[in-house]
């Protein structure tokens, strides 16, 4: 089975302040399968650490009100093309991300609030075909 997992997961320091959700228990689920390192953040171009973003209104913005929309989208479709390419059985994905998280993101307030809904990789993978679980789920 080949499974692309959020960099951040594997302990890549890739997260927007420069960190990672390194997670035991995804390692463990992954081991003897396939991994696809992904982080559509970084492939979008925007650096780490990064000023935290949230999608608001349906654009991806970060805290100072600038629009990261395009280097959202582009590294989505990056990420896709690679999932695609590699013929990926499932995405594990970390949760509340604005490209990756699956059942919920953060609200767009940079309040800490969640609501439902989707990342934009998530999202795109999901209207792709291509089965995506939240890391918390694991």
């Amino acid at each position: 089975m080949k499974i692309m997992v959020s960099a951040c997961l594997l302990g890549e320091n890739c997260k927007y302040n420069g960190g990672n959700n390194y997670s035991e228990k995804v390692m463990e689920y992954v081991k003897g399968h396939q991994v696809i390192s992904v982080c559509p953040e970084v492939d979008g171009g925007l650096p780490t650490p990064r000023i935290p973003c949230e999608i608001v209104d349906g654009i991806v913005t970060n805290k100072e009100g600038q629009s990261k929309d395009i280097e959202f989208r582009a590294g989505a479709r990056l990420g896709l093309k690679k999932a695609i390419e590699e013929k990926v059985d499932l995405a594990i994905l970390q949760s509340r991300s604005p490209s990756c998280g699956v059942n919920q993101i953060y609200d767009g307030s940079f309040s800490g609030q969640l609501i439902d809904g989707q990342g934009v990789f998530a999202k795109l993978l999901i209207e792709n075909g291509i089965k995506v679980i939240d890391a918390a789920d694991i």
